[in-house]
């Protein structure tokens, strides 16, 4: 176990667990545990500085270094390939999870402007940015090679009943350290685990109004905010996580902005329109449904979407659009790795959010490497009609930030952000060969596919990393027998 991890355990032990572990407990006197933290809380950097790594300082800009951050992937003799993926937290998931198997020098960077599912109830009563893209990326990397992991990944994956009472039954059987997802964990996971989850329910009954609904809450997302909120940084809160879950540590989960306040998407149509809210673009909810299924396919919208930007947490339209500033560890690791990879997925709520923000159309249009796409295997609301071209055109304006500040933008070439597009097999999208090589790209390479009952034609991972690995190889960097055994991966396909 981490020397980091030991130093939180006996924090959180001190602070909210002076009883054994297995002694029913409810801490709800939330002032005085407020208090009992108030000298920690102020430099929770402190706790963790046994297991830092030291970040290089080569990096895109002057931004200044944010604490909890691993140094960037920079090739070195007998290492891996790096990678660098833009994702949402759904679509390369189980890509993620088959090349955690072969290579683990990725850094993924998600969006944190997710408002749907028991995400909002979270940002709804103690505010924040939205960690369920963190959390099931997290969990998706997860040791599994113990018992003990397993146990930790089967409380921190579990989500409560969709009925609002039974959901509080189990949620307080579950913070009292009674329910049978415990068994398994040891005392110190336990009491780390644990620790925060007392926190988050103590911030709940301190901050809420209106009663916390926990209708099929995530255990990993309640863990996740009482951490963030503990150590007043979404940073630590993500080393704490990685450590308890045993992600290796040089496979990276960084949220695209790093900050302790919410985050709002909003997208500007093209006949005009204006839309608040990742969900509301993407799977808008009907009715009072609290659950949202990101397989199915809704109404689609009344016009296609422009550029989408971020917005003040009152705004309505574009007078209110706010510009934060990058991740500087997502600047840097952009500096460093040998591969780019923009994601499948929600191109304009999963991928391009990531994309706007000033310094990362910059970073990548100065590095010579592989800058990838790879093509959804069918459309979605956001992306009805779309070919390959258009997907590429939405990608390039979002990184030159086209349609918002003229004095923001960039006038960077297609080829500049991407020179080879991965396409699934049998794939829904249309590949408009000819439009691609007017953009740039003559780099098309079909990958096999299959056929997912719930959202169609998706990659076959291992083919799909074999594809990328090919990528980083024919780039010159790596030869084809370095790449295959620092990855590990099979020389087959699938």
């Amino acid at each position: 176990m981490a020397d980091g991890l030991l130093a939180f355990s006996a924090l959180v032990r001190n602070t909210f667990l002076r009883s054994s572990f297995s002694h029913r407990f409810l801490c709800t006197n939330s002032s005085a545990a407020a208090a009992g933290i108030s000298n920690c809380s102020a430099d929770p950097n402190q706790y963790l500085r046994g297991s830092r790594v030291p970040m290089s300082s080569s990096h895109c800009n002057s931004s200044p270094r944010r604490s909890f951050s691993s140094s960037p992937s920079s090739p070195k003799p007998n290492q891996q390939p790096s990678l660098l993926v833009f994702s949402g937290g759904t679509a390369f998931n189980g890509v993620a999870e088959e090349l955690k198997k072969v290579a683990t020098r990725v850094a993924h960077v998600l969006p944190v402007s997710d408002d749907g599912g028991s995400t909002a109830e979270i940002v709804r009563v103690v505010g924040g940015p939205a960690v369920g893209d963190i959390r099931s990326r997290c969990l998706r990397l997860s040791d599994e090679s113990t018992s003990e992991a397993i146990a930790v990944k089967r409380l921190l994956g579990h989500r409560l009943p969709l009925d609002a009472s039974e959901a509080k039954i189990e949620w307080l059987q579950i913070v009292q350290g009674e329910h049978f997802l415990w068994n398994g964990v040891s005392r110190p996971y336990g009491e780390t685990i644990r620790g925060f989850l007392v926190y988050f329910q103590n911030q709940i009954l301190q901050m809420s109004s209106d009663s916390f609904c926990f209708s099929y809450g995530s255990i990993g997302n309640f863990f996740f905010a009482g951490a963030r909120i503990f150590l007043h940084s979404l940073d630590a809160a993500i080393f704490l996580f990685s450590r308890v879950s045993q992600i290796p540590t040089e496979s990276l989960v960084l949220p695209v902005v790093s900050t302790n306040d919410r985050l709002t998407l909003g997208c500007e149509l093209w006949d005009g329109g204006i839309i608040r809210g990742q969900n509301e673009i993407s799977h808008p909810i009907i009715g009072a449904v609290q659950t949202v299924n990101k397989d199915c396919s809704t109404t689609e919208l009344p016009s296609r979407i422009k550029r989408v930007f971020y917005m003040s947490s009152e705004g309505c339209n574009t007078l209110h659009e706010i510009f934060p500033e990058a991740n500087s560890s997502v600047l840097e690791q952009l500096s460093a790795v040998d591969c780019i990879v923009y994601s499948m997925g929600s191109l304009f709520t999963s991928i391009c959010p990531s994309l706007i923000l000033p310094g990362i159309g910059e970073c990548i249009a100065s590095r010579s490497l592989p800058k990838v796409l790879l093509l959804n295997g069918s459309h979605d609301r956001e992306t009805t009609g779309l070919s390959a071209s258009g997907f590429v055109s939405a990608i390039t304006d979002a990184l030159n930030r086209t349609y918002g500040d003229p004095q923001k933008s960039l006038r960077n070439f297609t080829s500049d952000y991407i020179n080879a597009l991965l396409v699934p097999k049998d794939g829904k999208v249309p590949v408009d060969v000819k439009c691609l090589a007017a953009q740039g790209i003559v780099n098309v390479i079909t990958v096999n596919s299959i056929n997912d009952p719930k959202v169609g034609i998706i990659f076959e991972p291992r083919s799909l990393i074999k594809a990328l690995i090919d990528l980083i190889c024919h780039s010159g960097d790596f030869t084809v027998e370095e790449a295959t055994a620092r990855t590990r991966c099979s020389p087959q396909s699938g």
